[in-house]
């Protein structure tokens, strides 16, 4: 079962340096925002670049990367640091350290972009923030090696697998406020540069 964690937190530590800093940057922006006005604070997510459909802000290229380590309350950053603790450190073992943080950025960067071309078409004001596209393309890049390379996981993760996905869909869409277009999009972004990469990978 590849999603149980035994590592101690000095392995933990050696073994995943990429995560480590993901959840490192996740916290140490949670707290920035929370000494500067708030995590539930609009304007204080928008100075720190909360991504938006509200001009002149939806221009700023640079907050579909910074939105995704933002966080909109405690609840919000656990549930995300959580997932990233306990599912995203055997990709790091399996893709290395590199080709890991590029899937991981790149997938919430793709979610986010799928995002705000969607909601720049509302003329309702939207404001996104969090790490779940990013986390959800982890997802999808289970995902391909759950359906083609099944020899890379066991069963069990199989199935926790698609539980986690099940959950996810219902999550996305039944609770309010969440930006299930990110999710999605994050989740086939990881698909694809999984894809990609393992493509490039057997080349080599």
């Amino acid at each position: 079962m590849i999603f149980i964690r035994y590592e101690n937190w000095r392995s933990y530590l050696r073994y995943y340096p990429v995560t480590c800093l993901i959840l490192a940057a996740n916290l140490i922006m949670f707290l920035i925002v929370a000494t500067h006005g708030g995590s539930g604070n609009v304007l204080t997510l928008l100075k720190y670049g909360a991504m938006t459909n509200i001009e002149p802000f939806a221009s700023e290229w640079w907050r579909m990367i910074s939105s995704m380590f933002l966080h909109g309350g405690f609840n919000h950053l656990f549930s995300n640091c959580f997932a990233i603790l306990v599912f995203a450190p055997p990709l790091e073992r399996l893709m290395g350290h590199s080709k890991y943080l590029l899937l991981y950025l790149g997938s919430g960067l793709i979610g986010n972009l799928i995002s705000l071309l969607v909601y720049l078409q509302s003329s309702e004001p939207h404001i996104s923030v969090g790490a779940s596209g990013a986390v959800y393309g982890v997802y999808g890049a289970f995902l391909y090696i759950a359906l083609l390379q099944r020899g890379l996981m066991d069963e069990s993760s199989r199935k926790t697998l698609y539980s986690l996905l099940m959950v996810g869909v219902v999550f996305s869409f039944v609770v309010t406020q969440v930006n299930w277009v990110a999710h999605f999009g994050g989740l086939a972004g990881g698909f694809l540069l999984y894809a990609l990469m393992n493509l490039f990978v057997k080349r080599r």
